[in-house]
């Protein structure tokens, strides 16, 4: 199986045992292997040491919280073979980065549906009146960690891994009131685990969410001005980055299985 990409620059794996061609346009290369490397780098900090095979990343060990045991990089996989490589009981999930399979007969739900997306590197967006700053300490990580909703998935190894920029918005009195995450990568820069935090030091609504998505944008553009941006989205922060000149790259799926 050899993947092919008009841009050189994203590398995916490129061959398989059949020998055929696939090919698949460079924007989603681009956010779903920015998505997989995410993967892997936050299962290592957790000593989960993850696999890039040629069909997908797998992790034959289960995953932390909101993360999967596979990413998909074709859209041809076996679901046999996917699942021979993983820990496929009860809590297992799988990210299915083209929608194209069909894990039902597996026990498997659709846990939900999302969106690629990629934008073009190009000026950012209007701004925000929060301050933007990166997280450089644990105890700020903590607390970042705790608005986010992702407790100790988010680890200290974090803070000194390279190409990742975990970001805080503080309003004018010094609260946060949003995050983000960029991870830097060959073709692109990615956008991810955008959250917001009301009056209230809650989580915001969606609304909330879009107009953080929206601020988190214009901060990682600030940092990264020459390069473009991936990541997926589902809903009004979808709505939110396709306002902001992000294009929609395909359809990505999340499978869960449950307990029986």
């Amino acid at each position: 199986m050899t993947i092919v990409v008009s841009d050189p620059a994203v590398k995916v794996p490129a061959r398989g045992a059949l020998g055929q061609t696939v090919r698949m346009d460079s924007r989603t290369a681009a956010a779903v292997i920015d998505n997989a490397r995410w993967c892997d780098l936050v299962c290592s900090t957790h000593g989960i040491g993850g696999r890039f095979d040629a069909d997908a990343w797998i992790s034959p060990r289960r995953t932390p919280p909101m993360y999967p045991d596979a990413v998909t990089l074709r859209p041809d996989v076996s679901v046999e073979a996917l699942l021979a490589r993983i820990d496929p009981s009860a809590g297992c999930s799988i990210k299915d980065s083209f929608a194209s399979l069909d894990l039902a007969a597996e026990g498997f739900r659709v846990l939900f549906d999302a969106t690629w997306m990629y934008r073009p590197a190009g000026p950012p967006p209007d701004r925000s009146p929060w301050r933007w700053e990166r997280v450089v300490r644990p105890e700020e990580l903590r607390g970042w960690s705790d608005d986010h909703g992702g407790g100790p998935t988010f680890t200290p190894a974090l803070l000194e891994a390279s190409g990742v920029t975990i970001l805080s918005g503080r309003d004018p009195e010094g609260r946060r009131r949003a995050g983000a995450i960029a991870t830097e990568g060959e073709a692109a820069v990615g956008i991810s685990n955008v959250f917001a935090i009301d009056e209230h030091g809650d989580r915001g609504s969606a609304d909330a969410c879009s107009a953080a998505f929206a601020a988190a944008t214009t901060a990682i553009v600030d940092r990264f001005p020459d390069r473009p941006l991936v990541g997926y989205e589902t809903g009004l922060a979808l709505d939110a980055a396709l306002a902001l000149g992000f294009e929609a790259a395909g359809p990505l799926r999340v499978w869960l299985r449950d307990a029986p």
